[in-house]
This record gives structure tokens, C-alpha cells and sequence, in this order.
């Protein structure tokens, strides 16, 4: 027997389940062309919730600051080696948009350059308070920004993956604790 009826609602969602999906916590993952740092962010984030058991609290996306590979998947070499960890990589990339900036809770972006041109982006006050880049959520990092691998080889790839997978734990957590 299905939990939808006649009037397309289940009957077994309670009033603080409807609650709960309004007020899921946003995360936008932002690299400069959101085939390589941004994705590998998206899927490790969602991995981490999905096996922590925090995957209702949270709505997560990524973007670029260019428009140059919108609709593209991402590189393919990042897809590889995020496989080789047990990570999907399917968002398509598309280019950090106005509303972004009031959709999402939290943006976080990759280096010092990404920080930057999102805070020149952003269309007031509210929205450069939401902006942070991924290693400033963790204790310790390696590294103060998580590095474009686009040009390097397959070195460069695993880093971003190391990163990802030390920053992202710590940064669910903490943004659950301001929440």
C-alpha cells in the first residue's frame, strides 16, 4: 500500500518532517569552472551526510565563477580518481548565478582567488558573510586552499580528493553545531 493518497500528500509526514525539508541547511561548492574542486566537493559532501546519517538536513550544489563548461560533466580525469574512492561525480557545471548568493546558507569556495571574485560578486553584506573557503572550516589542513589540478597530473587529483575528504567531515559538523 503506497503512503500517497488521492490528494498526493502522505499521511505519514508529520508536520516537523515538512518543517524540516524548508529549512534544510544550503551548500554551494564553488571552484573557477566547477569541473574538478566544486563536484569532488558536491560528492564528498553528500557522501559524508548519506553515511553519517545527515543527508535530510542538508540541500547541496556546486558551481563555477565561469560559464566556460556549463552542462559539461566534470573533467574526466577527476571523475576517475574520485571513483577509485567510491565517489560519483554527476553534477553538470554551471556558472554561480545572482540568486545563488540567496539561496544557499553557505557558500564555500576552493582558494584565494575564488574567495575574491565571490566577494566581488556578491550582491550585499549578508551574502560575503556566507562565503569561506573549505580549509578554513577545518583544525588543520595541509594546505590553506584546496589547489586546481587542472593542469598537474594524477598527483594533483588525489590531493584534491585528500582534502576534500579531511575539510568536508569537520565542516558538516561545524555548520551543524551553528545550526
Amino acid at each position: 500500500m503506497s503512503s500517497d493518497n488521492v490528494y498526493g500528500f502522505s499521511p505519514f509526514i508529520s508536520n516537523k518532517d515538512k518543517n524540516m525539508k524548508k529549512n534544510k541547511i544550503k551548500v554551494l561548492f564553488v571552484c573557477l569552472g566547477n569541473i574538478c574542486r566544486s563536484p569532488s566537493a558536491e560528492a564528498v559532501f553528500l557522501q559524508h551526510i548519506q553515511d553519517t546519517g545527515k543527508a535530510d538536513f542538508f540541500e547541496v550544489d556546486s558551481a563555477g565563477l565561469i560559464a566556460a563548461h556549463q552542462g559539461e560533466k566534470a573533467d574526466s580525469r577527476m571523475r576517475q580518481h574520485a571513483f577509485q574512492r567510491g565517489y560519483r561525480l554527476e553534477s553538470l557545471s554551471r556558472p554561480i548565478t545572482y540568486d545563488d548568493f540567496f539561496t544557499f546558507d553557505y557558500i564555500i569556495c576552493m582558494d584565494d582567488s575564488n574567495l575574491i571574485a565571490l566577494k566581488e560578486q556578491a550582491p550585499d553584506l549578508a551574502s560575503v558573510q556566507k562565503i569561506s573557503k573549505l580549509t578554513d572550516w577545518a583544525d588543520i589542513a595541509p594546505l590553506d586552499h584546496v589547489p586546481d589540478p587542472y593542469y598537474g597530473g594524477a598527483r594533483g587529483f588525489e590531493e584534491v580528493l585528500d582534502l576534500l575528504e579531511l575539510c568536508i567531515p569537520q565542516l558538516s559538523e561545524k555548520i551543524l553545531q551553528d545550526h
